[in-house]
């Protein structure tokens, strides 16, 4: 019998596969490793309020005050049913979320879930897209970041950030500063360890609920019941592309399934704060946009990442308004910012310590009990995209990476299901298995909606992870070391 946190060894699964790339690591193991590092443990000390904070603080603010302006241009009034669809969408795969993130709680999040149930290759393919999901976020919201910073600035002390500096490559500039500024102080909270961060990230997320329910009351003054027609000028087409691109903005709701290693009682924590927190950040999506709207014809949404302050000077006539909003959205931002960056160290600590990327990633700090050199690695890379990917580009290719891996993690309750059905579970998915494989179904459409260059740049990327893969992860697996 194992010792309390001892791991299992990992031959403890009776038949080895047929095959390298189809080996799984038993969920026991997953379990029983959990927040064990190179030089050090993480520490549980964040509560259920700490992770539903965390997932609203990776989630809420990113697709209102950043990429509503790429799409209401697509779907034009519309735009709110696209926020239903995309955040149904999201429903669907946060409650096989939920199920999973209460029975194997660990870091890894999906890219785990896959291991456990799919193989290795599986996994690995899981937690490329991981990678992409996170990484690309961070830098697609630094980038609407600087325009609301230029927006503050312009009107408290009334300058701006010159644009050759606050924009990328190919926008009118040579390097988004601002971007790379924001994503460098979110660097150096996580920096401090869990709870510390927790405690700040819990503080921003207050003040961006408080500033979104502020837009809604003022803004509710000035819609013009001509703005909402026709309600979808571009039609279906034009309401599921724009809810392809939305559904990048649920992408935080999984953020809590990433400190399962970190949470203080993660089996009953994690599925309700996932749960919790995609319920509050679906109501505030969808009632800033149709006051948004409603108050701005959806034809000037195009070419703007600071819409909701200009809707706010309009309707009032005073510019103070936008300034407080401007300051909402800029601390709403910087809060996105940290918790997915937040999430993107964790995923790969868990990689790290499987041994498919290099053991850097899982050393952890003994003082602290963060990561560090991790989360420097990590941030330095996610600020060099911000600072010189445009904005567009970012958001859709954010949305591809993640509709994969939540198509796979419905995929894996279903696996789970079948392969360890006596397994305690402390959430289980209501309405089995129609749920899941409707979960399926809806990342599926949503990734064919989006346009062929996301595409494109999906399969670069993926072409690069298999590389990867079998160049150096293949090898190094803990896995494949423990069979040699």
């Amino acid at each position: 019998m194992l010792e309390t946190g001892q791991a299992p060894p990992l031959t403890s699964e009776p038949r080895k596969p047929a095959h390298p790339l189809l080996r799984r690591k038993p969920v026991e193991q997953l379990v029983a490793e959990g927040g064990q590092g190179e030089g050090g443990s993480l520490r549980r000390s964040l509560t259920m309020w700490q992770l539903t904070m965390i997932s609203i603080g990776a989630t809420l603010g990113t697709g209102i005050f950043v990429v509503l302006g790429e799409a209401a241009p697509k779907a034009g009034p519309a735009v709110t049913i696209s926020f239903i669809l995309a955040g149904l969408t999201a429903l669907f795969s946060a409650l096989s979320y939920a199920e999973l993130a209460g029975s194997v709680p660990v870091s890894g999040s999906s890219y785990s879930y896959s291991y456990a149930t799919m193989g290795e290759f599986v996994a690995w393919i899981c937690g490329w897209c991981l990678i992409l999901e996170y990484a690309v976020s961070v830098a697609a919201v630094a980038v609407g970041w600087g325009q609301y910073l230029n927006e503050l600035l312009d009107g408290t002390i009334g300058v701006t950030i010159p644009e050759k500096i606050a924009a990328p490559m190919g926008e009118g500039g040579w390097i988004n500063l601002p971007a790379l500024v924001v994503v460098l102080l979110a660097m150096v909270f996580l920096m401090r360890g869990a709870k510390e961060s927790a405690t700040v990230n819990s503080i921003m997320v207050g003040v961006k609920i408080v500033t979104l329910l502020l837009f809604i009351g003022i803004g509710v003054m000035g819609i013009k019941s001509g703005n909402y027609t026709p309600l979808a000028p571009l039609g279906v087409t034009g309401i599921s592309a724009a809810a392809s691109t939305l559904f990048f903005s649920y992408i935080g709701f999984d953020a809590a399934s990433t400190a399962g290693e970190e949470a203080k009682n993660p089996k009953k924590d994690l599925p309700r704060a996932i749960m919790l927190s995609l319920g509050i950040v679906t109501i505030l999506y969808v009632l800033v946009a149709f006051v948004a709207v409603g108050a701005l014809p959806w034809q000037d949404f195009a070419g703007t990442e600071a819409a909701l302050a200009q809707i706010m000077t309009n309707v009032t006539g005073n510019s103070f308004w936008g300034v407080v909003l401007a300051a909402g959205a800029v601390v709403a931002i910087f809060s996105v910012v940290f918790a997915v960056l937040y999430g993107q160290t964790r995923i790969l600590f868990a990689m790290s310590r499987d041994g498919l990327v290099p053991k850097v990633f899982a050393k952890v700090d003994a003082k602290t009990g963060a990561p560090r050199a991790n989360v420097v690695i990590v941030s330095l890379f996610c600020g060099a995209l911000a600072a010189f990917i445009p904005l567009g580009e970012l958001a859709n290719a954010t949305s591809i990476g993640t509709l994969f891996a939540f198509a796979l993690v419905n995929v894996a309750v279903m696996i789970l299901r079948r392969t360890k059905p006596d397994m305690p579970r402390t959430f289980k998915v209501a309405l089995y298995p129609v749920t899941p494989i409707l979960g399926f179904i809806a990342c599926a459409y949503m990734m064919y909606s989006l346009p062929g260059a996301t595409w494109v740049a999906f399969g670069v990327w993926m072409a690069v992870g298999l590389v990867v893969y079998f160049l150096y992860g293949i090898r190094r697996s803990r896995l494949a070391t423990a069979e040699k």
